[in-house]
């Protein structure tokens, strides 16, 4: 069985450093342990890779931003690994089919629901609260202010108090 390598190397990069890291083209799995994941902003669009994802290689040529959910940890696959590789650039394929089938949804406010909805099944709340709605928005192809007013509708859904029979 393949060994990944046991380091960590996310607390030794800045961003720069990382974006630099990934255009090269330097392969890199974000660890599939951790309630974690990466938004990777390209140029017209933006990707996520949840936990147990590729990122680097050949899919992330071009990035121009970064942005962690949770407590991202980046691992580097040994060199070795065929398997591991591959599983990571399938998990990568399946977290971009999930972000494809909420575009299919023809109603922007609806796929911003969506996307806030099942980001809540992997991430804790704070931890989407901190993503700006720029950045959230270009996942799924709707406007910021459509993903402001998703946000705003449903905090207003959870923070409405269901009424109780007597």
């Amino acid at each position: 069985m393949a060994q990944r390598t046991n380091h960590d190397l996310t607390p030794f990069l800045n961003k720069g450093e990382l974006i630099t890291q990934l255009s090269s083209g330097q392969l890199l799995v974000v660890d599939g342990t951790r309630h974690s994941g990466l938004i990777i902003q390209k140029r017209y669009h933006s990707e996520f890779a949840g936990p147990g994802s590729a990122v680097g290689g050949f899919f992330d040529i071009g990035v121009q931003h970064l942005f962690p959910i949770g407590d991202l940890s980046l691992l580097a696959p040994a060199s070795s690994a065929y398997d591991e590789r591959q599983q990571a650039f399938s998990t990568r394929r399946q977290w971009l089919r999930l972000i494809e089938q909420l575009t299919e949804n023809a109603a922007p406010l609806m796929r911003s629901a969506l996307l806030l909805e099942r980001f809540s099944h992997y991430f804790d709340n704070a931890m989407i609260d901190v993503l700006p709605n720029e950045v959230l928005a270009n996942l799924i192809g709707v406007m910021p202010t459509t993903m402001a007013i998703a946000r705003q509708h449903l905090r207003q859904d959870h923070t409405t108090p269901t009424p109780t029979l007597v």
